[in-house]
């Protein structure tokens, strides 16, 4: 198996990013799991989704826990619930959050993700033998 090329430049690395297909972007809403998470389950990190319970690990709302409104996968970004701003005219505004500045405390399980997690531990128990 060939390593894929890459450029060093970092303005086409940006570039790739940004006009990746939206599909793409999935790889990217990844965040890690916190400790008991990941013991419980043997991951380190899952791509995040609407209703997960995250904590806020850096940034201006640092050490708060909410729930996920909505994942936006065109810009990469996470909604919460607690990370919210008054704006000027009274209205509330969500907070974009980057997944990489996430972590996930609990997680919302329906068929499709338990599934989805059996396969990876299988997958990582596969290579380990």
């Amino acid at each position: 198996m060939t390593k894929k090329v890459s450029s060093k430049s970092p303005g086409k690395q940006r570039k790739k990013i940004h006009s990746a297909p939206i599909h793409a972007n999935k790889n990217r809403l990844k965040c890690r799991l916190d400790e008991f998470l990941q013991e419980q389950y043997g991951l380190r990190s899952l791509v995040v989704k609407t209703g997960d319970l995250v904590k806020i690990m850096r940034g201006q709302f640092r050490d708060t826990e909410g729930k996920v409104l909505r994942v936006d996968y065109k810009d990469v970004q996470v909604f919460l619930d607690s990370a919210t701003v008054t704006k000027s005219d009274g209205k509330e505004a969500n907070i974009p959050v980057h997944p990489s500045n996430i972590m996930l405390v609990k997680l919302e399980l329906d068929d499709e993700r338990k599934q989805l997690i059996e396969r990876k531990v299988m997958k990582i128990a596969e290579s380990e033998e």
